[in-house]
């Protein structure tokens, strides 16, 4: 039996149709191209001459998010390997397919456990970015093209200028509010370092334990990103406890993912042939 999870989006007040199409058209891109790591969603539009509200019918994943499978197990390698994989995987998907996330996060991204092995999906695609071209709506003062003669577009050469996240996984970058792709590869190495070594810490807001990394200055926690904004010789301890098992390949890609330079970041091809020869030699 299929569980489904249904997501009602009620505008205030409620935007008429071709509005609302403008503002969600590259969203909906993405139920047209989704892999075995992003949450596959139906799109319905009422009837042009009436008010439009979203229904988001997706796979419904029994697992809940990261923060909660990880932090209610014993920590296991193997999981580890798998998930770090996976994560890749879907990175790789959508860079590929033009798509930058922008809000990587371990809140969304869900378990699904259906096959019996843990399976990631990628979600919540509210803040991303399709960067195939300028559509309609969009300002060309917001983003700039970089095509290669083919008119291909290079996903990490296409700036963005909307400084948009969760503080604890935004790249140095994307506090000043010019990045590319690259920004992903960075969200994505703060969630892979505290799902290894199990860092986590409480949000001010909804006092949850979450996993996400950080800099300590004196009894105040910062984001990576802003702190290395800040100072950018700053050189992070990786790994951050003692008595840590991560291979010295493992902390090497971690680093590379975390530069403070984007162009100095493996792209998400690269990355994910790097993890694949990280997660074997594991």
């Amino acid at each position: 039996m299929w569980q489904i999870s249904v997501k009602f989006a009620l505008p205030h007040p409620p935007l008429g149709y071709e509005t609302l199409r403008l503002e969600v058209g590259e969203v909906l891109v993405l139920g047209q191209t989704f892999s075995t790591h992003s949450v596959p969603g139906e799109r319905v539009l009422s009837c042009p001459d009436e008010p439009c509200y979203l229904w988001f019918v997706m796979e419904f994943c029994e697992g809940g998010d990261l923060n909660q499978f990880i932090l209610s197990r014993q920590p296991d390698p193997c999981t580890n390997a798998s998930f770090m994989m996976q994560l890749s995987s879907a990175v790789a998907f959508l860079h590929q397919n033009n798509i930058v996330h922008r809000d990587l996060k371990p809140d969304n991204i869900l378990i699904s456990q259906r096959s019996g092995a843990p399976v990631l999906k990628v979600a919540d695609f509210g803040l991303s970015k399709v960067c195939a071209g300028l559509g309609a709506g969009v300002r060309e003062s917001e983003e700039g093209r970089d095509k290669n003669k083919n008119g291909v577009v290079n996903i990490n050469k296409f700036w963005l200028s909307s400084a948009c996240g969760s503080d604890f996984y935004m790249a140095p970058e994307v506090w000043e509010g010019h990045y590319t792709a690259k920004a992903d590869i960075f969200a994505l190495g703060i969630i892979i370092w505290a799902m290894i070594e199990r860092i986590t810490f409480i949000d001010a807001e909804s006092k949850r334990e979450l996993l996400g990394t950080y800099v300590r200055q004196g009894s105040d926690i910062v984001p990576v990103g802003e702190a290395l904004l800040e100072n950018p010789k700053m050189v992070l301890s990786i790994p951050q406890r003692r008595r840590s098992h991560m291979s010295e390949a493992l902390r090497k890609l971690l680093q590379d993912m975390l530069a403070v330079n984007p162009q100095d970041r493996p792209d998400a091809l690269e990355l994910h042939s790097r993890m694949g020869k990280v997660t074997c030699a594991a």
